[in-house]
């Protein structure tokens, strides 16, 4: 499984992947972030699924800007469109096969950046049918890959004004959630901000050391959290369970 974060906020782009690959009993480290530079702006571009066909329909891709005119694309949505096709290049090519052996044609990406021509930063996602939508400041975020543990955190606290190193907080807790349940989901990760103040790309790669004290901070203010946490509402049950101590046995009400 891969966890694959895209926030969009006020002031930028944050990206965050992990890097663990398993394939049967094997597991290795691979990224699954690309940046791109062209003449008219930077971006990057995360994928989750099966690794043959993002390592194709990238390599397509990548292919087909060295042949076209990089600088012909002056908004973001155009470079979305022509990863999209890709997809549906791979799919003509390999879904009929990866049905055959029970594989699914599975590859979802997220893209973000800004052009020369766009109002401001964007952020995209593409399913593997090649069609996409743009994530919006409302929800200003999106998982591909392992979704489940690491929503939570982002919907309770994320919002589009917050700052580029709160999203960047928010999106490091919500991995972190991820990887304690999902084993197949660890680091190192790389981190990918876009500013939209300077139109540029700034990339890092976390080992887990050193983002242990945020883990173990995290996990301890959580436990105490549940312990501050108001008790009115459980006198209830608990003068039923004292009733019930009291005749020595249990029983249903």
């Amino acid at each position: 499984m891969t966890f694959c974060l895209g926030v969009t906020v006020k002031e930028g782009l944050v990206g965050i992947a992990d890097t663990r690959i398993t394939s049967g009993s094997e597991m290795i480290t691979a990224r699954k972030v690309s940046t791109c530079r062209i003449p008219t702006g930077e971006f990057f571009l995360m994928t989750s699924g099966l690794r043959s066909l993002r390592d194709k329909s990238l390599t397509y891709f990548e292919d087909h800007l060295d042949a076209h005119d990089p600088g012909a694309y002056t908004k973001l949505h155009k470079i979305v469109n022509a990863y999209a096709a890709k997809i549906r290049q791979v799919s003509i090519e390999d879904k009929l096969a990866l049905d055959t052996s029970g594989l699914h044609f599975d590859i979802h990406a997220l893209i973000g950046g800004r052009l020369k021509a766009d109002a401001g930063h964007q952020l995209y996602l593409i399913y593997p049918e090649g069609n996409w939508v743009q994530v919006p400041p409302g929800t200003p975020y999106h998982i591909i890959g392992e979704r489940g543990y690491g929503k939570p955190v982002l919907d309770r606290v994320l919002k589009y004004e917050d700052s580029l190193r709160f999203a960047l907080k928010v999106g490091c807790l919500a991995f972190d959630s991820t990887r304690i349940s999902a084993s197949d989901v660890d680091f190192p990760i790389d981190v990918v901000l876009y500013l939209n103040e300077s139109h540029e790309l700034v990339e890092h790669r976390y080992e887990q050391a050193e983002l242990e004290e945020i883990s173990t901070w995290w996990q301890e203010r959580l436990r105490q959290s549940v312990y501050e946490l108001p008790s009115e509402w459980i006198d209830n049950v608990a003068s039923k369970l004292q009733k019930i101590k009291g005749k020595g046995r249990f029983r249903s009400e």
